[in-house]
Formats: structure tokens, C-alpha cells, sequence
């Protein structure tokens, strides 16, 4: 299966530049919060419905951003969908992990366009069955990676295309936050019946994404994960105290820390952790070792789409060894705002998807399988289905 395999085909339709993008949206919790504010920034946009599987969120929604003349009354997401007088285009889908297959492939069914948020999904099984969906809808569906938008994650994919690294043989990638559960948003987050992952789909996905990317996403083969959970199940866990719920540790049923070594295409070597909570400032700066030389990827502090400062690369010239480094690149329009706007011009465009799902069923894929691993206790092939 190719990367751009699903849109290369598809035959060009005439677009009517004036015409704005009639959206809706599927969840209208926290991160719906982030997209309405980049989508009223997009004077292409009409926003038209929205549903919410607890009743009067929607309608509270709405109103919280003083948005009129949105349809809310709806039971359901697939309510919504079936109500034609809407004349949608497109959906966004702000739903808990869980709840991310299923809209989007009844999105894709009704002919939709469909805004994603990350992870993908909580299975490599619910991915392809949203892919499915897409190919036979013909439909833009672009996951939520807002931070591959960055210039500085642009860079890095430019440095290792250059060849200046040479073969890339071992890449080093993760982060996370020393107390950085996220409580203050209910416990969506940390429960297995809506999560399903919890810093390997919040998180882990973003620096997976990072190196992926920028090495041309080569098909993974085998990983050996671990997880696990100390610190989301420990009553006495400090955001738990600040927020005044230490019930939520026994709620809490998904992963706060998470490694694995992974084996790629191309004889690559990648090793991964990532951590919602832990005793140290950073896991490590991410690393990618090449033939002709290495690039260091200062970490942040806590994940927030870029690099953590100047990176640097380390080369030889003239047979001397030397280090190079690469300043910042200062962003003028926001990460989710070019999120937003990059679907949005793919749409009036008729063009593809920014960020395509079949290079994001491979980090799904590696996502799944280290915890299908970690379940296991032993290393596993990861296999993906054809489309």
C-alpha cells in the first residue's frame, strides 16, 4: 500500500471558490474549544450543527462562543448526518479516543469530509476500517497533527531528506511531563471505556509522528512495549490533590508511562518512551544517527508541537569532526490554526489530505502494538491489513 494511494486517482472536480465550507461537529468537549476558535479565525467557514452524545452540551457549546444559528437538537452524531437540510461538507470530530472510529466512518459514508483528531484511533483494526471508508467515499480525512504544521518539524524532515545524515540506522524519540496527567478535563482521559490510551495516544502519537515524518514513514515491522501505570493509579498523585479528586486514581485505566524498541523498514532502529507523570525532567532529547553524521532534537518540557531549542547537528567537514546549530524558526500563525486552515484549503482546493491517514495507520499501527505487547510481555510482529 502507497502513501498517497487513495487520492491519486480520483477525478478533479470544478470547486466554487466563493462558496464557504458548511462544518459540523461530532463533540463538543475540551479540544472542540481549540477548533471552533481556529475555524471562526477562517472567513471560508460556516459553522451549521453540532451534536454531543450528553444532552444540551452542544447548545451550550455553541453558546459559550456566541455562535448562532447552529442545529443542536440531535440524539446523536448520526442524527446530524442524516438531517440533509444541513447541505454539510465537511465534520470535525472532537470525540474521546473511543469514540473516534465510528463517526468518522458514518461521516465518510454520508460523504463528508472529516477533521480527525488524534490518535487516529485506539486500534491498527478501527484505522482500516475507517480507511476503507474513506477510499470508497472519495473524501478528504485528515488526522489532527497540528504540530508536523511547525516550521522547525519541517526542518528536520528537510535535514534528513538533504542526505546530509547519510543512512539513517537509529532514531531516539519521546518526552512527556514530569506531573502532567490531564484531570482538569474530567476523567475522559484517563478511563479505559473512553480513552483506550492515554500518554501513547495523547502524546506518544505527536513524537512518533516527529521522526516518522521526517524519514519517510517507512513501514514498521516488530516492537517490544512496555507500559505502565504508578502514578494515575496513586490516590495521593499530585494533580490529583490540586484538582481535589483522589478518586479519579480508581478510575484511572490506561497508560501514564510507555516504551518500546521498535524495528522499521530499512534496517531502522527506534526506540520510544513517552510519560504523562515521572520522576525526571525529560526522558531525553530525540536523537536520529546516521552514516554521515546525527542531528539532536532538543526535548520540551512539556510536549507543546516544536523543539525545545537550537538543534544541532553533528557532521564532519574536511575530515575535522564539528557540530552545526539550527536556530529556532519562530512561527507567525498558530499551529492549530494552520491545522484548521490546511483542511479547509485541501477542501475549496480539491485537494488532499495535510496530514494523509496512511502514513498515520503506521504510527496507529506502532501505537497498538506496543500495547498489545505490553500485554503480552514479549515482542510482537506488527501487522497491517491491506486496504
Amino acid at each position: 500500500m502507497g502513501l498517497d494511494d487513495f487520492k491519486e486517482n480520483q477525478e478533479k472536480k470544478v470547486i466554487d471558490a466563493n462558496k464557504k465550507v458548511r462544518i459540523g461537529f461530532i463533540g463538543c468537549g475540551w479540544i472542540a474549544g481549540s477548533h471552533i476558535k481556529a475555524l471562526l479565525k477562517q472567513p471560508v467557514v460556516e459553522i451549521v450543527a453540532g451534536a454531543d452524545l450528553i444532552p444540551g452540551k452542544a447548545k451550550a457549546f455553541f453558546e459559550k462562543y456566541e455562535v448562532e444559528n447552529v442545529k443542536t437538537d440531535y440524539a446523536s452524531h448520526k442524527e446530524m448526518l442524516a438531517d440533509k437540510s444541513l447541505k454539510l461538507d465537511a465534520v470535525t470530530i472532537c470525540t474521546y479516543n473511543r469514540q473516534h472510529a465510528q463517526p468518522a466512518i458514518d461521516a465518510l459514508n454520508a460523504g463528508l469530509h472529516v477533521l480527525l483528531e488524534k490518535p487516529f484511533t485506539v486500534t491498527t483494526e478501527e484505522a482500516v476500517a475507517v480507511m476503507k471508508a474513506e477510499k470508497a467515499s472519495g473524501k478528504i480525512l485528515s488526522i489532527g497533527f497540528q504540530p508536523r504544521m511547525d516550521a522547525n518539524m519541517k526542518m528536520i524532515k528537510k535535514i534528513v531528506e538533504s542526505g546530509t545524515l547519510g543512512q539513517i540506522y537509529y532514531i531516539q524519540t519521546g518526552g512527556g511531563r514530569r506531573r502532567g496527567i490531564p484531570t482538569p478535563y474530567g476523567t475522559t482521559f484517563i478511563e479505559d471505556e473512553t480513552a483506550g490510551l492515554g500518554a501513547l495516544g495523547d502524546i506518544g502519537c505527536y513524537s512518533l509522528d516527529m521522526v516518522l515524518n521526517a524519514i519517510g514513514y517507512p513501514k514498521p515491522l516488530t516492537v517490544s512495549g512496555y507500559k505502565s501505570a504508578f502514578f494515575g493509579t496513586d490516590p495521593n498523585y499530585a494533580g490529583y490533590i490540586q484538582c481535589g479528586h483522589p478518586e479519579y486514581a480508581k478510575k484511572f485505566g490506561v497508560d501514564d508511562f510507555a516504551a518500546a524498541f521498535i524495528r522499521l523498514e530499512g534496517g531502522i532502529i527506534l526506540d520510544f518512551r513517552i510519560a504523562w507523570a515521572m520522576n525526571l525532567d525529560t526522558p531525553g532529547d530525540t536523537i536520529i544517527m546516521g552514516t554521515k553524521g546525527s542531528l539532536r532534537i532538543p526535548s520540551t518540557e512539556c510536549w507543546n508541537g516544536t523543539v525545545g531549542g537550537p538543534m544541532v547537528l553533528y557532521h564532519e567537514v574536511c575530515g575535522e569532526q564539528t557540530q552545526t546549530e539550527i536556530p529556532i524558526i519562530k512561527m507567525k500563525e498558530g499551529l492549530f490554526d494552520l491545522k484548521i486552515r490546511t483542511f479547509l484549503d485541501a477542501i475549496k482546493e480539491n485537494g488532499t489530505a495535510p496530514v494523509p491517514s496512511s502514513q498515520i495507520l503506521y504510527n496507529q499501527a506502532i501505537i497498538d502494538g506496543i500495547a498489545k505487547s505490553a500485554n503480552l510481555g514479549r515482542e510482537i510482529e506488527i501487522e497491517i491489513p491491506e486496504i
